[in-house]
C-alpha cells in the first residue's frame, strides 16, 4: 500500500495518540551539567528500563491497534487477511526495536523517518514467509510510525535546546570543511551551470536556422533565421463538443507553441510537412535563449529541452536511449558531467521532444512507448512532446499516460497569406514583383488553395511561382515534379555555380539513382539510413544509368549527395531526405516503374504508406492505375476489420485526385464504396473522411436524414474540409435542434475565414444554450462587428486583452470560460461591477506569478469560481461563492 493511502486510513488524530505511549515524558534542559546527559532512546522509550509503563505485549496491542485502524475505510485491504497476524508481529518487533537503537534524539531525526524504518527494521527479527503485499505494508507502516515518532522528539524541549548546542558547536567546523571543499573541487551545481550554459548555446545555434524550399536560388542562402521563417500554427483537440449532460466539453484549441503551457504532455499529430519538426526547433530555441524570447514564450524559462528525433535514435534498431545518452544518441558533441541529465529530469526542469513516431517502423512503435512510460514514471515536473503523423497511432494511443492529443491544423487563409509574405521577404527584393500576384490566385484559384496547407506546400508554391515567373503547375503530382525540377536542374545553374563536384547530369539519371534509395528505406519502413548503405545502393547501380555511367560511381554518389537538393546528412554517417515527402513520392515512383502493385497492396494498411499508394496512382498510367484502385477495393473486402475496410476504402477515395485518367464506371465505384462508409460514426471516422476533400461533401447526408450523433460527426467531417463548397453544406445546419451540432459549428469558426464563416454560418446560428467559443482576435472582431451578443462565453488563450474586454463589454456573459497566459499573451481583463456574471471558469497558465482574484469578489451575482493555476485573493469572496481549484 502506497503511504499516501495510509496516511487517508490513519489520520494523524487517530494514530498519535497511539504512538506517543511508546515515548516517556523528559523534562527540559540543554544537557550541559553532566558529559553523559545525552537522551539516548533507550531512555526515551516507555517499554525500557525501570520505571517502563508498558510491557512487550503492549506495543503488540499497540501494533494490533495500528493494523486494524489501516484496514478501515474504502479500497481494497492492504494484504491477505490471514497474514494479520504474523504482519502484527513483526510491526510490534519493530516498534520494540527502537529501545535498542544505540543513538540519540537529535542523530535519530538527522536520519529521517525512512532511514530510522530501515534500522529498525535490520535491529527487528526477519519476518518469515511474509507474501510480498505483506512485506511492502510493512515497510510503509513502519516508516510512516517513525515519521510520527521524530515528530514528537521534535517537540521536546530537551531535544530543542540540545540540537541548538551541537548545531552551534558543530558550524565552525563544518563551515571550515566546506571552505576546504570547495577551494579543492567546484560545487556539481557551479559545473552543471556552466555545462548548461554551452549546451543551451548549441541547441540555439543548431535549430536556429530553417530551410525554406526554394528560397535557395539566385545567390540566396540555403537557410533563414528561424525567427524570421517560424510561423506559428494553431493545435486543436477532440472533435466531441458536447457532453451527455448537456454542457459542453472543453475543446483544445491553443497556438501550438504554447500547447506546453497548458498541457504538461502532449501527443501533437500532423500531415507530412505540416510543421511538426519546425515546431521542435522553435521550442527548443524558445526554452535555450538566455535574454528576451519570443512572445508568449517565456514559460519556458528554466526548462532545459532534450531533442530525441527517433528516425535518429533507431536507425541501426538500437534500443532507445536512457537518460544519460540523450545527448550522445541525438548526436550532440558536448559531454555533459556525470548524472547531468538525470538531476536535470528529477528537478522536473526537463523539455523532452522525442520527434517522429510515425518514422520508426510500427512493430516498433510499442516498444517506444514503454520505453517513454518508464521515463513518465521516473521523473516528474517536466514537459513532453511526441510528434506523429495523424493515423501512425490509434487514438488515445497515449492518453493513459496523462497526454493531451492535439492535432495541427491545416494553415488558415490568414496564415497562408502570412507565409506568403514572409517568404517573399525572405527571398529577397527581387521576390517581390510576384507576391500580390500569388496571393491573388490563392484567393481566386481552387486547385492552388486546396494545395496551400502547410508550410510545405505553401513554400514550394511561393517558391515554383517565382522560379516559372508567376506560372504555377496544377495538381499536387504535378507541383512535385516542377519542385524536383528546380532541385535537380536548375539549382546550381541559377546560382551560377557550373559544375563543382565536376559532373553534369540531367534530371532524369538523378532521380533514378536517387528513388532507389527512397525505395529502400520506404520498403524498410525507415526515413534514415547508413551512409555506406546509401552509397552501396547508388553505387551498385550506376552502371544500369548510361548518362551517370561515365562518372566512377564514388562521384556520382557524393554529386547526388551535396548538389541533388533532396539529400542531406544529418551525421557524419547518415543519410535521408530533406523531407519525407521527396521521399514517398519518389518511392511510388520507384515502385510503379518496377510494378510492384503486389508490395503496394501488402502495405495498403500500414500509415506510412499512405501518401506512397496515392502518389503511385499518380504516376501510374490508366490500365496500371485501375489495377491498384481494383485491388485496394478487393482487400476492403476480403478484411472483416471495420477500421482497415475503412482507411483501404479511403484510401482508394483520396487518391481518386491523383488519377490523370480513369473510367468512369470505377470512379462511380469508388465513391459508391465510399458512400457505405458515410455518415461517419466516431471522431476518428469523420477525420478520416475529411482526407477524401471535397469529394466528401457531395456523399454526406442532408440535416434531416441523419440522427443527431451523425450529425455532430458530419459536421466534423465538412469542418476539416476548409472550402466555399464546406460552408454551403455546413450552413444546413444553423438551425440545428442538436446543441452538440451547433457547438462543432461554432468551435469549428477557427477554419476558415473569419468574415466569411461569421456571415454564413455564426450569425444565423439558434444561440439557445450555445457557449460561443472565440479562439482569436479576429474571431472576437467579428461578433464585435455583427453586434451578436451572448450569455456564454469562452475565449482563448490567443485573444488579446483588449478584445476580451470588448466581448466582456457587448456581452455581459453570465457564463464566462477564460484563458490567460499572462505577461505578453494577456492578463485579466477588468470586470464591470454590476456584471451579470454567475459562472466563471479561469484556465492561468503561468506558474510563476499568480494571478489577483479579489476585483472579482465584489460582483452581485457571482455564484461559482472554478480555477486552474496560482491565484490570490480567495479569502475576499463572500461565503456564497462556490470556490474550486481545478
Amino acid at each position: 500500500m502506497e503511504p499516501a493511502l495510509i496516511g487517508t486510513r490513519l489520520a494523524s488524530a487517530a494514530i498519535g495518540p497511539l504512538l506517543k505511549k511508546l515515548l516517556a515524558s523528559e523534562g527540559p534542559g540543554a544537557g550541559l551539567v553532566r558529559k553523559d546527559a545525552e537522551v539516548r532512546l533507550s531512555g526515551l522509550v516507555s517499554f525500557r528500563g525501570e520505571k517502563r509503563t508498558l510491557t512487550e505485549k503492549d506495543v503488540r496491542k499497540l501494533a494490533a491497534t495500528l493494523v486494524e485502524r489501516s484496514w478501515q475505510g474504502a479500497g481494497e485491504p492492504p494484504f491477505p487477511a490471514d497474514e494479520t497476524g504474523a504482519v502484527t508481529d513483526a510491526l510490534a518487533a519493530n516498534l520494540l526495536a527502537l529501545g535498542d537503537l544505540d543513538m540519540d534524539d537529535v542523530q535519530a531525526v538527522r536520519l529521517g523517518h525512512r532511514d530510522l524504518a530501515r534500522r529498525l527494521r535490520a535491529a527487528a527479527p526477519a519476518p518469515d514467509g511474509l507474501s510480498t503485499d505483506s512485506a511492502l505494508y510493512l515497510e510503509t507502516m513502519t516508516e510512516w510510525a517513525c515519521l510520527h515518532i521524530l515528530e514528537f522528539f521534535t517537540r521536546r524541549s530537551t531535544f530543542i535546546a540540545r540540537s541548538l548546542v551541537e548545531q552551534t558547536r558543530a558550524q565552525a567546523e563544518l563551515l571550515a570543511r566546506v571552505d576546504a571543499v570547495l577551494t579543492r573541487v567546484p560545487a556539481p551545481e557551479s559545473e552543471d551551470a556552466a555545462f548548461e550554459r554551452c549546451y543551451l548555446a548549441h541547441l540555439a545555434k543548431k535549430h536556429g536556422r530553417l530551410t525554406i524550399y526554394g528560397v535557395d536560388l539566385h545567390h540566396s542562402p540555403d537557410e533563414w533565421p528561424l525567427d524570421m521563417a517560424y510561423l506559428s500554427l494553431e493545435a486543436t483537440g477532440g472533435e466531441g463538443a458536447h457532453e451527455s449532460s448537456g454542457r459542453q466539453r472543453e475543446q483544445a484549441s491553443v497556438r501550438a507553441d504554447l500547447a506546453l503551457a497548458r498541457h504538461e504532455k502532449v501527443l501533437l499529430r500532423g500531415l507530412a510537412g505540416s510543421g511538426k519538426t519546425t515546431l521542435v526547433q522553435w521550442l527548443t530555441v524558445s526554452a535555450a535563449a538566455t535574454e528576451d524570447r519570443p512572445e508568449g514564450m517565456a514559460y519556458l524559462r528554466g526548462r532545459v529541452p532534450f531533442v530525441l528525433p527517433l528516425r535518429a535514435l533507431t536507425r541501426h534498431g538500437e534500443r532507445l536511449p536512457s537518460p544519460d545518452r540523450f545527448l550522445s544518441a541525438a548526436g550532440c558533441p558536448l559531454t555533459p558531467p556525470d548524472g547531468w541529465t538525470d538531476r536535470v529530469l528529477a528537478a522536473g526542469r526537463g523539455l523532452v521532444l522525442v520527434d517522429g513516431i510515425d518514422e520508426i517502423p510500427e512493430a516498433e512503435r510499442g516498444r517506444a512507448r514503454d520505453w517513454l512510460r518508464d521515463l513518465l514514471g521516473a521523473y516528474e515536473g517536466n514537459r513532453w512532446l511526441v510528434t506523429s503523423r495523424p493515423t501512425a497511432v490509434r487514438d488515445d494511443w497515449l492518453a493513459p499516460d496523462g497526454f493531451a492529443e492535439l492535432t495541427l491544423a491545416p494553415m488558415a487563409r490568414a496564415e497562408v497569406a502570412t507565409f506568403v509574405r514572409r517568404w517573399h521577404r525572405a527571398a529577397g527584393p527581387e521576390a517581390a514583383v510576384y507576391e500580390r500576384p500569388l496571393l491573388d490566385s490563392l484567393r481566386t484559384a481552387e486547385h492552388v488553395a486546396q494545395l496551400a496547407t502547410n508550410p510545405l506546400m505553401c513554400g514550394l508554391i511561393c517558391a515554383l511561382h517565382r522560379d516559372r515567373r508567376g506560372f504555377l503547375p496544377r495538381g499536387r503530382k504535378a507541383l512535385y515534379e516542377a519542385a524536383l525540377s528546380m532541385l535537380l536542374s536548375r539549382r546550381d545553374r541559377e546560382r551560377d555555380m557550373g559544375a563543382p563536384t565536376g559532373l553534369v547530369l540531367d534530371e532524369a539519371p538523378q532521380i533514378q539513382l536517387i528513388q532507389r534509395l527512397a525505395y529502400w528505406l520506404t520498403l524498410n519502413g525507415r526515413t534514415q539510413m547508413d551512409r555506406d548503405r546509401a552509397s552501396s545502393i547508388v553505387t551498385g547501380a550506376v552502371p544500369a544509368v548510361m548518362e551517370a555511367s561515365a562518372y566512377p560511381p564514388d562521384r556520382v554518389f557524393t554529386h547526388l549527395l551535396h548538389r541533388s537538393g533532396l539529400l542531406r546528412e544529418p551525421t557524419a554517417d547518415t543519410v535521408e531526405f530533406v523531407h519525407r515527402t521527396f521521399q514517398d513520392y519518389l518511392a511510388a515512383k520507384a515502385l510503379v516503374d518496377h510494378w510492384d502493385i503486389g508490395v503496394l497492396v501488402h502495405h495498403a494498411a500500414d500509415d506510412q504508406w499512405e501518401d506512397v499508394i496515392r502518389m503511385a496512382v499518380g504516376h501510374a498510367r490508366p490500365r496500371e492505375c485501375a489495377e491498384i484502385l481494383g485491388e485496394l477495393l478487393k482487400a476492403a473486402d476480403a478484411t472483416e476489420d471495420r477500421r482497415v475496410r475503412l482507411r483501404l476504402t479511403l484510401l482508394a477515395a483520396t487518391a481518386l485526385d491523383h488519377a490523370t485518367e480513369l473510367s468512369p464506371d470505377l470512379r462511380e465505384e469508388v465513391l459508391r464504396r465510399t458512400g457505405e462508409v458515410i455518415p461517419p460514426r466516431t471522431p476518428e471516422e469523420a477525420r478520416q473522411l475529411a482526407e477524401v476533400g471535397p469529394l466528401v461533401l457531395g456523399l454526406l447526408g442532408a440535416p434531416e436524414k441523419l440522427t443527431d450523433e451523425e450529425a455532430v460527426y458530419s459536421v466534423t467531417t465538412a469542418s476539416h474540409v476548409t472550402t466555399d463548397a464546406a460552408l454551403l453544406y455546413l450552413a444546413r445546419f444553423v438551425r440545428h435542434p442538436s446543441l452538440e451540432v451547433r457547438s462543432q459549428l461554432i468551435w469549428s469558426w477557427f477554419r476558415f475565414d473569419p468574415r466569411s464563416y461569421a456571415d454564413e454560418i455564426v450569425t444565423h446560428l439558434d444561440p439557445e444554450g450555445l457557449i460561443f467559443t472565440v479562439h482569436r482576435d479576429a474571431e472576437a472582431d467579428e461578433l464585435i462587428r455583427l453586434g451578436l451578443t451572448t450569455p456564454w462565453l469562452d475565449i482563448g488563450g490567443m485573444v488579446s486583452t483588449d478584445r476580451v474586454a470588448a466581448l466582456l463589454s457587448l456581452c455581459d456573459p453570465t457564463y464566462l470560460r477564460l484563458e490567460r497566459f499572462g505577461g505578453d499573451m494577456g492578463g485579466m481583463p477588468p470586470m464591470s461591477p454590476s456584471a451579470r456574471l454567475k459562472y466563471f471558469e479561469l484556465r492561468w497558465h503561468n506558474s510563476n506569478a499568480a494571478l489577483d482574484l479579489a476585483p472579482l469578489a465584489s460582483l452581485p451575482h457571482l455564484e461559482t469560481v472554478e480555477v486552474y493555476g496560482p491565484v490570490t485573493g480567495i479569502e475576499h469572496f463572500p461565503s456564497r461563492v462556490r470556490f474550486t481549484s481545478l
